[in-house]
C-alpha cells in the first residue's frame, strides 16, 4: 500500500476549483496504489478550506497554519516536512501559477523525479504520465522508472469531486525556519484588462473568427447583457487586439470550466478546446458542418451567427442593437 499527498490551493480566500479535481485524480491514483489520499491546506482560513475540500474519497487533511496567502518558501518547507513525515510514494500538485513556483523547489529538496503537466496517470508497478504536447495534437506518455514522483496535474482535466467527506482533519505542526523566508506577498493584481476573471465563470459566450469584423462584438455583447454571461473569445480575436488577453480560453488563454459555454463562429482548433472542454454544457453556433466544435458539442445551430444571435436576443428579452 502507498499513499499519494495532493497540495490544495487557494487564492484570495477562495477555494479553488482544481482543488477539487486534485481529490479526483488524488483518489484514481491512491486506488491503483491501494493507498490512501492525503491533502494538504497551506495558509490562509486553513479550517475552511479543510471543510470545503472534505469530499468523498479523502482519507485525512492536514492543515499548516501560516500566513494568509501563498508564500513559496512557506510552502516548500510546509509541503517537504509533511511528506517527510506522511512519506507517501506520490505527491501531486496544481499545474497552476502557484503549483509550478513551489513544485520544483519541492522535487528537488525531495529528491523526487517531477511530470508536470499531466492529463492522466496510470499506476500499474510504476507511473505513466500521460501530457499532451504540439498544441494538443500529440499525446505522449512517461514511465516514471523512480518508486516516488511529484506530478503536477492540469486544471480541468479531472471532474470536481462531489459527495461530503468524512476524514478527519489534523493540524500539522509545521517548524517554518522565517530566516528562509526570502519573499513577502504585498497584494494581488490581475493581468491587464483584469476586469473579471472567466476562470472564475459559471456562463461564457465566446466568440471567435466568424464574427468577420470587431463591430460586430456590439452583436454578441448585447446577448451576454440579456443572458448575464460572461464574455470571452478564441485567440484570434486577442490577436486582433479586440478583446483583452484575460478574455482568452484556450492552451495559451485560460481553461474555463463554465456550466454553460456558447462558444459563436469558434471552429474549435485543438488550442481553443484545451482550455473549455471540461465545460459541464458546449453549445455551438457555426456555419460550418465540419467544424471539430461539432464533436465536443452538446447542443448545436448550424447556421448564421447574425440570425441566430439576434433571435436569441430577443428570446431573453432584449435590445438588438444595429451593427
Amino acid at each position: 500500500m502507498s499513499d499519494v499527498l495532493a497540495i490544495a490551493e487557494h487564492r484570495r480566500g477562495e477555494l479553488r476549483d482544481v482543488s477539487l479535481e486534485m481529490v479526483t485524480a488524488g483518489r484514481d491514483l491512491a486506488d491503483q496504489t491501494g493507498g490512501d489520499l492525503h491533502l494538504a491546506v497551506i495558509s490562509g482560513d486553513v479550517d475552511d478550506y479543510a471543510t470545503q475540500v472534505n469530499r468523498e474519497g479523502v482519507d485525512a487533511i492536514h492543515t499548516v497554519e501560516y500566513g494568509e496567502e501563498f508564500n513559496h518558501d512557506v510552502y516548500t518547507q510546509a509541503i517537504e516536512q509533511l511528506y517527510a513525515d506522511l512519506d507517501p510514494q506520490y505527491l501531486l500538485a496544481p499545474n497552476s501559477v502557484n503549483g509550478m513556483d513551489y513544485a520544483p523547489a519541492v522535487a528537488e529538496g525531495l529528491s523526487l523525479p517531477l511530470v508536470t503537466d499531466a492529463v492522466d496517470l496510470e499506476e500499474d508497478g510504476g507511473l505513466t504520465v500521460t501530457r499532451e504536447q504540439y498544441g494538443g495534437k500529440v499525446e505522449t506518455t512517461i514511465d516514471v522508472e523512480e518508486d516516488h514522483a511529484a506530478v503536477t496535474i492540469r486544471p480541468a482535466e479531472w471532474a470536481q469531486a462531489e459527495g461530503d467527506g468524512d476524514a478527519d482533519i489534523e493540524a500539522f505542526d509545521a517548524d517554518i525556519d522565517e530566516s528562509e523566508i526570502q519573499s513577502t506577498v504585498t497584494g494581488f493584481e490581475e493581468v491587464a484588462g483584469g476586469d473579471v476573471d472567466i476562470s472564475e465563470a459559471d456562463f461564457l459566450i465566446s466568440i471567435g473568427r466568424g464574427i468577420d469584423e470587431e463591430e460586430n462584438i456590439t452583436l454578441i455583447e448585447a446577448l451576454v447583457e440579456a443572458t448575464d454571461a460572461t464574455l470571452s473569445s478564441s485567440r484570434p480575436i486577442v490577436d486582433n487586439g479586440w478583446l483583452p488577453a484575460n478574455r482568452q480560453v484556450g492552451q495559451s488563454g485560460k481553461v474555463v470550466t463554465p456550466d454553460v459555454y456558447i462558444a459563436i463562429g469558434i471552429s474549435g482548433a485543438v488550442q481553443h478546446v484545451a482550455g473549455m472542454k471540461g465545460a459541464d454544457t458546449i453549445v455551438a453556433i457555426n456555419t460550418d458542418p465540419n467544424a471539430p466544435i461539432w464533436d465536443l458539442a452538446d447542443y448545436g445551430i448550424e447556421d448564421d451567427l447574425f440570425e441566430v444571435v439576434p433571435a436569441l436576443i430577443e428570446e431573453f428579452g432584449g435590445d438588438v442593437p444595429d451593427v
